[in-house]
């Protein structure tokens, strides 16, 4: 046993020495952001405000309980900062306790136990994500310790090891709402294995319980509780929409197929053949390119030699995860999965054959997945170091979601439809989600750009690629191939402009240029939603003409009022009975600011804009 616990600890910690200065990457920054307030409300790290997208949102509805920002909030106590290299290294102790339970698991449910957890360490999601900050790895570690346990207690009926178990459960509730489902898990294997140890029942539910305990303390001493105001945000939001279900169920079978070497969960599942070959052929419809169709594939192979009249507890655990996994979520992340690589891994060790072979193959694709991960966030790190001196000294604004370097250099998120002035300068990803702006009346200027690519032609997210790695909603690959940039960054400058029309039609040359604030990115070639208020520069007429604005109200939109004004004069101000098509005619009039304003505006769930109505042209005519 101390020779296996020595060669698993050495291969976790190789896999990871690679990695310790990887960049902060994806959902890293929020759960940072969390663990900055820490250090200012300890008991509350999600109570604050900020940016999401470009939309101010409530952090208590984030998806995770509060453990992995203590944890990292710890980290900045003791380092004063984010510093890549101690953070990571903090973090291998998780990988550690990850890789150790299933050791403990593997000598109990497997024939080759040292080989079955090397292919479990193998898992892309893994190595991939064991170099993150995010909740997934603190999660998967304490839920792999409670399990690993939790099982060997109810053996010997220890209290003592029960307790372990229950604290290892117990933190994993505090990192992942998903924890709940080990308790139907763990209710299973007492069916099968001891039906009267009452301790074990009580521990069993743990993570239900200490889920229902945080909610209500939050809500005694806050007055909110997180799982209603998260639940509002996906409504809001309608990521829980039947489009994106259905995409998180393609993409996660997708991943099943690669939680070890495809090809391995061919062979082990052999007798499923039939369903291999029915989901080949009907995910064929869906994408072409082999790489899905394999996957998928062996994915369905996987869930399909579970389906049992009685299945036993590996085979109950896979299918009570998997289906909560369809149910709860909605981005079809590779990550989601990784609580059932445990009984995947120790279902296909029992076919001893080829697991040597699968287990090379599979952690040279994950360490080469892993290094595009690592060059892609490093990225932009490069990138914000190369116009720092820049961000030091004028305005930067940042309209992506990963602009972690840039902000700590001074540079500012940007708010959807926000107004960037003339002098300021904007960072842009093409890959990062960016919000609509406004130039503020100027023109955006490129003065900097950067591609960001990677050595290897494999890719988990990047332009015109397809892999749903970390989300469906680019596709449902488990990764991708490709020899195109992953990213490009662009620094823009906000150069003052003079108007050059008089009148504007949305879809104008000139209308970027001219629109300072609260209108919108250009819609069916034609139109613009504004906000409550829009600003329109417009070339002042050589004399006195009638302005006009031509706008509708859409049969959704609650406004009723519109007014005008002209250099800061009211020129006009109408209501409408119902929603239709109008148009303000003023008296002959002269200026060049032209403020448009509305008595309501909207939302409409999946779009945190301000809507109020639809403008097609502003101008004197």
């Amino acid at each position: 046993m101390k020779r296996q616990l020595l060669l698993i600890a050495a291969v976790v910690v190789l896999i990871r020495l690679p990695f310790l200065n990887q960049a902060v990457q994806g959902d890293d920054v929020y759960y940072l952001a969390q663990a900055q307030h820490a250090l200012i409300d300890p008991a509350h790290p999600k109570h604050f405000h900020a940016l999401f997208s470009g939309i101010n949102v409530d952090f208590t509805g984030f998806p995770h309980p509060p453990l992995d920002a203590w944890m990292l909030g710890a980290l900045l106590f003791l380092f004063g900062e984010v510093r890549e290299v101690p953070f990571h290294a903090a973090y291998i102790l998780l990988s550690l306790i990850a890789a150790i339970s299933m050791l403990l698991l593997a000598r109990r449910f497997s024939p080759s136990p040292v080989w079955a957890t090397l292919l479990f360490i193998a898992t892309p999601a893994f190595v991939i994500n064991g170099g993150s900050f995010e909740s997934d790895l603190p999660f998967l570690a304490f839920w792999m310790l409670g399990v690993a346990l939790f099982i060997p207690a109810v053996a010997r009926r220890s209290i003592a090891m029960l307790a372990v178990a229950v604290i290892g459960l117990g933190l994993a509730a505090m990192a992942s709402y998903q924890a709940f489902v080990s308790a139907a898990i763990l209710l299973v294997y007492l069916w099968y294995n001891d039906l009267r140890w009452k301790p074990a029942w009580v521990a069993a539910l743990t993570a239900p319980v200490v889920i229902a305990v945080y909610q209500l303390i939050e809500r005694q001493s806050t007055g909110s509780t997180p799982a209603v105001v998260m639940a509002g945000y996906l409504s809001a939001y309608g990521l829980e929409a039947m489009r994106n279900k259905i995409g998180n169920a393609l993409a996660l079978t997708a991943h099943t197929g690669w939680i070890v070497f495809p090809l391995l969960a061919i062979w082990a599942f052999r007798a499923q053949w039939i369903w291999g070959v029915a989901a080949a052929l009907g995910a064929v419809f869906i994408d072409p390119n082999p790489l899905f169709w394999f996957s998928f594939a062996a994915g369905v192979m996987v869930i399909a030699s579970c389906v049992r009249w009685r299945p036993d507890f590996l085979q109950a655990w896979v299918l009570l995860f998997f289906a909560a996994a369809l149910a709860v979520f909605y981005a079809g992340s590779a990550r989601y999965l990784l609580p059932m690589a445990a009984p995947v891994v120790l279902l296909v060790s029992r076919e001893r054959r080829w697991l040597r072979t699968a287990f090379a193959a599979q952690m040279t694709i994950s360490l080469a997945l892993a290094s595009v991960n690592y060059q892609h966030w490093d990225g932009y790190r490069r990138f914000a170091s190369s116009i720092e001196k820049q961000v030091e000294n004028q305005r930067v604004w940042v309209n992506y979601e990963w602009g972690f370097y840039l902000e700590a250099q001074g540079a500012l998120p940007v708010a959807a439809g926000q107004t960037i002035h003339p002098g300021e300068m904007l960072i842009t990803s093409e890959l990062g989600f960016p919000a609509p702006i406004n130039a503020g009346g100027g023109q955006l200027t490129p003065i900097a750009e950067q591609e960001i690519s990677a050595t290897l032609p494999l890719r988990l997210i990047a332009l015109d690629t397809k892999s749903g790695y970390s989300t469906a909603s680019r596709g449902y690959r488990p990764f991708d191939v490709s020899f195109g940039p992953i990213d490009r960054i662009r620094a823009q400058m906000v150069i003052e402009r003079t108007p050059t029309s008089s009148y504007l039609t949305m879809n104008s040359p000139d209308a970027p240029g001219q629109i300072v604030s609260g209108l919108y990115q250009l819609e069916s070639s034609t139109w613009r939603w504004m906000a409550e208020k829009a600003v329109v520069l417009l070339k002042p007429p050589p004399q006195p003409t009638p302005l006009h604005v031509s706008f509708v109200i859409p049969d959704m939109a609650p406004a009723r009022r519109v007014t005008i004004a002209l250099d800061g004069i009211e020129v006009a101000d109408e209501s409408y009975p119902k929603p239709g098509s109008y148009v303000i005619t003023t008296k002959p009039v002269s200026g060049s600011t032209v403020t448009i304003s509305v008595d309501h505006a909207f939302s409409v769930p999946g779009d945190g804009r301000r809507l109020g109505v639809v403008v097609s042209e502003v101008g004197f005519r």
